[in-house]
């Protein structure tokens, strides 16, 4: 991190390719170390005398290679063993990420580091840049301050992108990271490296992830959720993460769930807030160094009524609020703009608003206007006039406020002087105000790090452990479906304290007929063997006679593959789903949602990752689009959120005392006020 003296492997006075634009940052950079060049070509680079043999460069703390892939292994062993370098950061491509002959060096090398105690960084990577050695080839090289971000990159192209994006913005930063095919020091392990040394008074708190590979997700999980409990931030991409990705499944759970959803629900309970986009990541990162603010009602003061709209509609649709300003305040402030503003909220001072006006606004939003949480100013310019009083207002009263000032000026080219005088002295800009509602959203939805103790209250582990054991083995490929029989389906649920409706099966079927005039009708008969039971015909609802019941009965033990027959008492209610799907290296993804042909026509489910709390089973609840409906609408009576929320927490533990369960549905689970009841399983095994 801090190297007294850097050598740089292929140093050239090319500067328009990697050896030499490493040593022109490096320089530029200010590095105040010794600065050692290898270059067999060269007698001078960039002013710097060159050493023409590795042999002949002293003992030195970092080394940057910038020479053909096939010759990095031996430079890494000799640099190690002779020259005492513990550190290398290889930009070089042509290893693993092209060719099974380039991960052999790739492997070579790492041998070599773990051999020595050496780190190393890539290959394959633009380098690290630090406040102490810009060890990059490539631009934009953006503000460093200790305050800035910390932002880690598995691709070095997206990198420099993403820089582009946040460099426009007036986002600072601390450190760049590009680890490239990450062959030792991945995202992970500097997370890992900022979360052990940690440090709140000097260290950044804002942490951007630009992520392709999670290769370690419980190191992810535990070094993220302890930052932000630190009092850090942070926010991610992860690319390649599409249901495209996912395997054909057999259940309802395999079919929605895919690594995307793996992801989804690492991040919720790690407390990290998921973006799509560069711009949606930089404009995170922007969010992240205002003040942080309680409550959702914002106030939007604008000289242009389109962009307020626009601002207010994105906002709105977001679960934020831009509430009505009213009464005798807003009288008073109306009297004190221009004939023709609007207070109503946006706040329009008019195309003609002077920064005075500006000013007055911002002070009532501040002072006097108690239901506002935060404050969007919007203030462009169509060419007529400049901006730099404007903009020297709305500088001074971000210093001054205590609610957080979101600033969104859009013309960075009519009046891109102006704006970057402002960005100059600290600030951040959104130019495009739907983007930053966008960003806000994701921030405000993403909830706390989850409490990552396994809740057992009402779970009978060993009793879970002994069905489990009990089962023959069942192999992942061949020897069966995996899928168990429904007794023990419901010996496993009821295990795990999962209420379920009283059911009965039999393939004789005066046995089906006692049980049903034992419970009472109308009862509902379901087919025991195929998979998918209702494409065959298998179920039949509300069945209030004996007599249909027998024929019901005689009807589905025709059908293929049928072995039995299920009755269970028919119960009314809203139907939910819940349901499970392992993810290698994740763990259990567990899904929530409306239930029966709702999860496959609107999939709209949410993920978390086994074991869940209740804070995280609640969030989960209330994340759903559909959640009015469980809420109750129009009328209709809601569910007992509570029951459903425990329900989903013990099905997690019992995931996570049953790793040989790799899928499972309960669909539905029938709701009302009071209960919450599984009426239909299925748990397939691979043992």
């Amino acid at each position: 991190m801090e190297p007294e003296s850097i050598v740089v492997i292929g140093g050239s006075n090319n500067v328009h390719k990697p050896g030499g634009a490493v040593v022109r940052n490096l320089l530029s950079g200010g590095f105040k170390g010794v600065l050692r060049i290898v270059n067999p070509k060269e007698d001078e680079v960039q002013g710097i005398k060159v050493f023409h043999d590795v042999k002949e460069v002293p003992p030195t703390d970092l080394a940057i290679l910038v020479v053909a892939a096939r010759f990095c292994p031996q430079y890494v062993e000799y640099l190690a063993a002779e020259k005492q370098v513990r550190a290398f950061i290889i930009i070089s491509a042509g290893f693993s990420e092209e060719t099974h002959e380039g991960a052999v060096l790739e492997q070579q090398i790492l041998d070599t580091c773990e051999k020595y105690g050496c780190a190393l960084i890539g290959p394959n990577c633009i380098g690290l840049l630090t406040r102490w050695h810009h060890s990059v080839f490539t631009k934009p090289i953006p503000q460093l301050n200790p305050r800035g971000v910390d932002f880690i990159s598995g691709s070095g192209a997206t990198a420099v992108f993403i820089l582009e994006s946040a460099v426009t913005k007036g986002l600072p930063f601390n450190s760049v990271w590009s680890v490239g095919n990450g062959k030792q020091i991945g995202i992970e392990a500097v997370l890992e490296y900022m979360d052990e040394h940690f440090d709140a008074e000097r260290d950044s708190l804002v942490k951007l992830l630009y992520i392709e590979n999670i290769a370690d997700p419980d190191k992810l999980l535990f070094h993220a959720t302890s930052l932000i409990r630190k009092g850090c931030r942070i926010a991610a991409i992860k690319a390649g993460s599409s249901a495209a990705g996912s395997r054909a499944a057999s259940s309802h759970t395999g079919a929605i769930a895919s690594s995307d959803s793996a992801v989804e629900a690492l991040f919720r309970k790690a407390g990290i807030v998921r973006c799509f986009s560069r711009e949606e990541l930089t404009t995170v990162g922007c969010i992240f160094t205002l003040p942080r603010f309680a409550g959702k009602n914002f106030a939007i003061i604008t000289h242009a009524g389109g962009p307020g709209v626009m601002l207010t509609d994105a906002l709105s649709k977001g679960g934020m609020k831009v509430p009505q300003l009213a009464g005798d305040v807003a009288d008073e402030l109306k009297a004190k703009l221009l004939p023709g503003s609007s207070v109503a909220n946006p706040i329009d001072i008019l195309a003609t608003g002077t920064p005075e006006n500006l000013a007055t606004a911002i002070d009532y939003c501040e002072q006097r206007f108690d239901d506002v949480d935060a404050i969007m100013v919007i203030f462009g310019t169509p060419g007529l006039v400049q901006l730099y009083e404007t903009y020297n207002v709305l500088h001074q009263k971000i210093l001054e406020c205590r609610k957080p000032i979101f600033p969104i000026l859009p013309s960075v080219n009519t009046a891109g002087p102006e704006v970057q005088e402002f960005l100059s002295r600290g600030h951040v800009n959104f130019s495009d105000e739907v983007t930053l509602a966008t960003a806000l959203t994701q921030v405000m939805k993403t909830p706390a790090p989850a409490d990552q103790n396994v809740v057992i209250n009402g779970v009978d582990v060993p009793k879970i452990r002994k069905i489990i054991e009990g089962l023959p083995p069942v192999p992942a490929q061949g020897g069966g479906d995996g899928y168990l029989e429904p007794s023990i389906v419901h010996e496993l649920l009821a295990a795990a304290g999962i209420p379920t409706v009283p059911e009965f099966v039999s393939d004789q079927k005066d046995e089906v007929l006692a049980f049903a005039e034992r419970v009472g009708f109308p009862v509902v008969a379901k087919v025991v063997g195929p998979v998918h039971k209702s494409d065959v015909g298998g179920v039949a609802l509300n069945i209030r006679s004996k007599e249909v019941l027998s024929a019901e009965f005689d009807r589905m033990m025709q059908i293929p593959d049928a072995t039995a027959v299920m009755v269970q008492k028919m119960l009314k209610g809203i139907e939910l789903f819940i349901g499970a799907k392992y993810e290698p290296r994740f763990g259990h993804v567990v899904l929530c949602g409306l239930g029966g042909i709702f999860v496959e026509v609107l999939r709209d489910v949410s993920s978390g990752l086994a074991p869940l709390s209740y804070e995280e089973a609640f969030s989960m609840i209330h994340s759903l689009r559909g959640y009015k409906i469980l809420k109750g609408t129009r009328g209709q009576q809601g569910i007992n959120e509570r029951k459903y929320a425990e329900i989903i927490v013990r099905l997690s533990t019992l995931l996570r005392f049953a790793t040989e369960i790799k899928e499972m549905d309960i669909n539905p689970l029938l709701a009302d006020g009071d209960n919450v009841i599984a009426v239909d399983a299925r748990i397939r095994v691979e043992k």
